[in-house]
């Protein structure tokens, strides 16, 4: 008789017109994001395609409120018109809007950059040998990702239940600003590798050891993991082959492991971040640093508690920012630059001019930030220092808080307020394209978005 009851009061409810509750799906888009052969990458033309290529990946969340989508691409940067245009494409496609969407890097350096901006300018002035602003290629796999969800809607899994997991890495990290002169100032850097034995035996230095991970589940099955690890990404690399790096190959393991579920990688704020104590650039090293990040993944999933979801434990908040210029950006200075200086390295000065343009005209960068259950996941932009990564942990030590740098990567290296004096590579002026300042306006922006969620 209950059974008939219950039966009868779903009929009348279903034909009265009124929608049943819905919950949360989840749907995951991953495309090749790897240039052809002779295509330019961030410092060097692709030579051979390796076995693992470059990937264009993340997650579209339904259910509470319109659309959420994160994307991570193994690339170097993605910035100004390009990263505006990234979120808009991959906004339409899953019936969103930009402001909803978050779109990072990786920072590989063995991969392809992204800047419309600084593209428009190398055609508005004629110079040559700025191959790697050619946008052809990059628009190509903005489309595919927007395909890709548009194909990836219809299949969305359901999703009840979240889980967050933390670990130590051991021995991938280390500070790059360690060394110190009389003056107090940075001394040498201990970069991506290094074979100086006076900088590989100081110590680590300020770094967040802990890998993050984010996971969505359908009852026991994962659908979706979302790892993020403060590191530069680098362990060897020029050799214009494109490659995930170590992080990319950990991805990969982890894929193998747990491979009912779509694995993402972000980038956290690993500005002052490399492996440099760790690796000394030797190809073997590689796999070293893959299988030390991918075991700190896999403690952390084994460590994942799961909870409940529901649409009211899903929110999403921005707050857009305008960020401080350095003062050493010059328009006409760099126009004289990029018209009498060869193209060479990655933050060159059209990159520094359509980061001036752009902020002169208004433009703002949104810092924005998940909510799901107990756990916070910011997105801010540029190669962030790890110092407001531990700040944003500290800011709210009662939630499970992660972030992922690398966004709109425009601002260059962004330091602390007091790493501006101390002098060294990441401060430096073809490095930062920001002003001190930046330190108060991301700071109470990260504040305000950690308050706001409770």
């Amino acid at each position: 008789m209950r059974r008939l009851f219950l039966l009868f009061a779903l009929t009348c409810f279903l034909q009265s017109g009124v929608a049943a509750p819905a919950g949360i799906t989840l749907a995951t888009f991953d495309v090749d994001a790897t240039p052809a052969l002779g295509s330019a990458m961030a410092y060097d033309p692709v030579k051979r395609i390796d076995e693992l290529t470059l990937r264009c990946r993340g997650i579209v969340l339904l259910g509470a409120g319109r659309p959420l989508v994160l994307c991570a691409v193994d690339w170097i940067g993605i910035a100004n018109e390009a990263h505006d245009a990234f979120r808009a494409a991959l906004a339409e496609a899953a019936g969103t809007t930009p402001d909803r969407v978050a779109v990072h890097t990786l920072h590989q350096h063995d991969a392809p950059g992204c800047d419309f901006t600084a593209e428009k300018i190398i055609q508005e002035l004629g110079v040559k040998g700025y191959s790697r602003f050619d946008g052809t290629f990059h628009r190509v796999v903005i489309q595919r990702a927007a395909e890709a969800i548009r194909s990836a809607l219809p299949q969305a899994r359901s999703v009840t239940h979240y889980g967050y997991g933390e670990a130590i890495v051991k021995e991938v990290a280390s500070n790059r600003r360690v060394e110190r002169t009389a003056d107090g100032k940075v001394g040498r850097m201990r970069g991506s590798s290094c074979r100086i034995e006076g900088l590989i035996v100081l110590p680590e230095g300020v770094i967040d050891p802990v890998v993050s991970l984010l996971s969505f589940w359908d009852g026991n099955t994962p659908v979706a993991v979302l790892s993020s690890y403060a590191c530069h990404p680098q362990s060897y690399y020029r050799r214009g082959i494109p490659s995930p790096d170590f992080p990319g190959i950990a991805r990969f393991i982890r894929g193998q492991d747990v491979n009912a579920a779509l694995h993402v990688h972000f980038n956290g704020a690993g500005g002052n971040v490399a492996a440099g104590k760790y690796n000394d650039g030797s190809e073997p090293n590689r796999m070293v640093l893959a299988n030390r990040l991918a075991a700190g993944m896999r403690e952390a999933y084994a460590q994942t508690k799961k909870q409940p979801l529901t649409p009211a434990e899903i929110g999403w908040s921005r707050v857009p920012v305008a960020l401080p210029v350095s003062p050493r950006l010059d328009e006409a200075d760099l126009v004289n630059k990029i018209r009498t200086t060869a193209a060479r390295g990655y933050i060159s000065f059209a990159d520094q001019l359509a980061f001036l343009r752009r902020a002169r005209a208004g433009a703002t960068i949104d810092i924005t930030c998940l909510r799901v259950g107990r756990t916070r996941m910011l997105h801010l932009p540029g190669e962030l220092f790890v110092e407001y990564q531990l700040a944003a942990k500290a800011m709210r030590p009662d939630l499970q808080v992660m972030m992922a740098a690398y966004g709109n990567y425009s601002p260059g290296y962004i330091g602390t307020a007091a790493a501006y004096p101390e002098g060294g590579y990441e401060t430096g002026p073809t490095s930062s394209n920001v002003a001190p300042e930046v330190e108060k306006v991301l700071m109470d922006a990260m504040q305000t978005l950690l308050k706001r969620q409770d």
